[in-house]
């Protein structure tokens, strides 16, 4: 076990974690694409985006969503020990995210929930992704179990 690990009663509400800044430039809307077989023109046809109401490629919803990762931040690698499961997720999209910005996921402790001698607990995480100046562009939440610090 390592000692800088983090368990579930080391949570409060308020709690404040930054993801870090990703570009979302032309390779990674096309590796997304290659991953996911999502071919729209929004998001790769630069005459098609010009003439829609966002006026440049737009990316894509679930790009965005996966760079939300709490497996991608510094957090992380302290939750090695205590992570039990990702339960739950939701995400509304606020405003375009057009290529060649950046966005950087950020977390904030919102709710512990744990019953009295349970071996774990769910945290919530209320969950902001903002672009590089500093706008919400999307905002929801992240449900995780995580465990309880093991007895001495």
């Amino acid at each position: 076990m390592q000692a800088d690990q983090l368990w579930f009663e080391d949570f409060a509400p308020g709690q404040r974690y930054a993801g870090a800044l990703h570009l979302l430039d032309a390779a990674a809307f096309a590796q997304f694409a290659q991953l996911t077989g999502d071919a729209h023109p929004i998001h790769y046809d630069e005459d098609y985006a010009r003439a829609s109401r966002f006026g440049a490629r737009v990316a894509h919803g679930l790009l965005l969503a996966s760079v939300c990762a709490l497996g991608a931040t510094p957090l992380s690698a302290r939750l090695r020990d205590a992570m039990v499961a990702f339960l739950e997720q939701g995400l509304r999209h606020t405003k375009a995210v057009l290529i060649g910005e950046s966005v950087r996921p950020v977390f904030t402790v919102e709710q512990l929930q744990s019953q009295p001698g349970a071996s774990a607990g769910r945290l919530r995480f209320r969950l902001h992704l903002e672009n590089g100046a500093g706008e919400v562009v999307a905002e929801g939440f992240h449900d995780y179990l995580l465990r309880r610090r093991p007895k001495a």
